[in-house]
């Protein structure tokens, strides 16, 4: 039986539309970096600190029933000075792909 690397995630874009892809679980990728490489957002609006949770411009809302809500402090500090914030929202950039991501759902948070 072949183990398979990768989990399938399901992202809604800022326009409603929503996405099934695929993403690697052996590359040491966060959600950020996946919303990026698939371009599910307009470049330079998603990620502009590198995935330091520096900013708060790939939060994101964890629509799924998966164990990621919690926060680091660096996250929960950047997240208490960020808009549109809600019980569920993450930075994307916090968030590593792993086995246990499987079927994922998140909605990528608005701008402003």
């Amino acid at each position: 039986m072949k183990v398979s690397n990768e989990v399938r995630i399901q992202i809604t874009d800022r326009n409603g539309t929503s996405h099934e892809v695929t993403a690697p679980t052996d590359l040491n990728m966060n959600l950020m970096e996946v919303i990026r490489s698939f371009e599910l957002a307009e470049e330079g609006t998603i990620g502009i600190c590198g995935g330091m949770a520096m900013c708060a411009s790939c939060q994101c809302y964890v629509l799924s029933d998966h164990d990621v809500l919690t926060r680091g402090d660096e996250e929960e500090a950047m997240l208490s000075e960020a808009f549109n914030v809600r019980q569920n929202s993450r930075l994307s950039c916090q968030i590593h792909i792993s086995k246990a991501l499987e079927n994922l759902h998140i909605e990528i948070a608005q701008e402003d």
